[in-house]
């Protein structure tokens, strides 16, 4: 008997007692794990496809533990660039070993969260609404006005074309420098 499952992005084949590396799971050492998503069952020939998981199908596994993977080197560069960038990873992974796998009747129904019960609204008086310090000050306390957005004004385009007039000052200074040119 064996199962498909998914976690941390990825699928796995599993069977009883297989011990796996998967993405870290935030749980302790030899805390049990509950696997939902199992995608597929094979048991003596026959096989439960789902779509996309099989319905009450459970894979329960134990933490064995946390630990980072080997280090991975990331190397960059652009030749003839003077570029050139080293950077390592180690992924941090869980290590689990598979207890059971359980499908049909025996995989326990997920929980559905406990209803609310909804109170009836009580009506709010603008006693409730003023605090304590302003009732014992005499202090009149008004009621927050509402922010009123306004849609934005569009800009003005700048559509300046650049002045052709010269100052005084620049073009003095240019004819002086074609003049001293002009006599060597």
């Amino acid at each position: 008997m064996f199962a498909v499952i998914k976690t941390g992005g990825k699928q796995y084949k599993v069977q009883e007692g297989d011990v796996l590396n998967v993405e870290k799971l935030n749980m302790e050492k030899e805390k049990k794990v509950t696997f939902d998503k199992v995608l597929l069952i094979e048991d003596e020939g026959k096989t439960l496809i789902g779509t996309p998981f099989v319905e009450n199908a459970l894979v329960r596994a134990e933490v064995i533990e946390n630990f980072k993977d080997k280090k991975v080197l990331v190397f960059k560069k652009k030749r003839r660039k003077q570029y050139r960038r080293t950077r390592g990873h180690r992924q941090e992974l869980t290590r689990i070993k598979i207890e059971e796998i359980i499908q049909g009747i025996k995989a326990a129904p997920k929980k559905k969260p406990a209803e609310v019960v909804k109170k009836e609204k009580e009506e709010v008086t603008p006693e409730k609404k003023v605090p304590e310090v302003a009732k014992k000050e005499k202090v009149k306390v008004t009621p927050k006005k509402p922010v009123v957005v306004s849609e934005a004004k569009p800009k003005k385009p700048k559509s300046k074309a650049p002045s052709k007039k010269k100052t005084a000052a620049k073009t003095a200074a240019k004819t002086k420098k074609t003049a001293l040119k002009k006599e060597k």
